[in-house]
């Protein structure tokens, strides 16, 4: 079954985003795809794709060592079908578009706190817990004429409190922007919470690695 294509703009300004967000280097355009040369210590490079194409294919031939990282806008199986058999498909994610509805504040549970700092165009929360521990956590960023969310978190003895919803509604208050489109890219845990917000899923988001031996 193909998958309905993303405007590859669209893709790119994500991309863009969740680099500064994440501190990594800026997106390039490589065969038809986006790559990234992270150089981290989990990964090294990685190239993100609107839609399969031969680019994609090349980049996959080409590759044989760990730490390189294949995503694609479409489903596992589709990115399946384009790789050799030392590629391992990770679990499929969700790319995923925000309404345009602001959402509005609500208190945290009684004792917990929320700390929000803004550096630049990367905004982060922190919900801290009664005895001080890290409840959840998120970051956000502004830029290419979008507004991304990356790495909501919740730890997994503060979950069900509604903690996730407040630090995506923290971070939201640092958009300036209330036209830039919001967008994330959510695992099938998040993808029902960020539904139940009104968030609507674009495509499917899959990802390959090499495994290490």
């Amino acid at each position: 079954m193909t998958t309905s294509r993303i405007d590859p703009t669209l893709v790119f300004a994500w991309q863009t985003a969740h680099s500064i967000a994440r501190g990594s280097p800026l997106p390039v355009h490589d065969r038809g795809g986006f790559r990234v040369d992270t150089h981290s210590e989990k990964e090294l490079k990685r190239w993100v794709f609107p839609q399969p194409c031969d680019g994609l294919r090349a980049v996959a031939q080409d590759i044989a060592a760990p730490r390189h990282y294949l995503k694609l806008c479409g489903s596992n199986e589709e990115l399946r079908s384009a790789l050799p058999v030392h590629w391992e498909v990770q679990p499929e994610n969700y790319f995923m578009m925000a309404p345009v509805t602001i959402l509005n504040t609500r208190p945290l549970p009684h004792g917990y706190r929320m700390e929000l700092d803004q550096a630049g165009p990367v905004t982060r929360a922190r919900v801290i817990a009664p005895d001080g521990d890290l409840a959840a956590s998120g970051c956000a960023a502004e830029a290419a004429d979008i507004f991304i969310y990356d790495r909501i978190e919740t730890a997994q003895d503060h979950r069900r409190k509604g903690l996730g919803i407040a630090v995506m509604i923290a971070l939201g208050t640092a958009r300036k922007s209330l036209a830039s489109p919001q967008l994330l890219v959510a695992t099938e845990d998040g993808r029902n919470l960020y539904a139940s917000l009104g968030w609507t899923v674009l495509a499917p988001f899959a990802t390959a690695t090499i495994p290490e031996r």
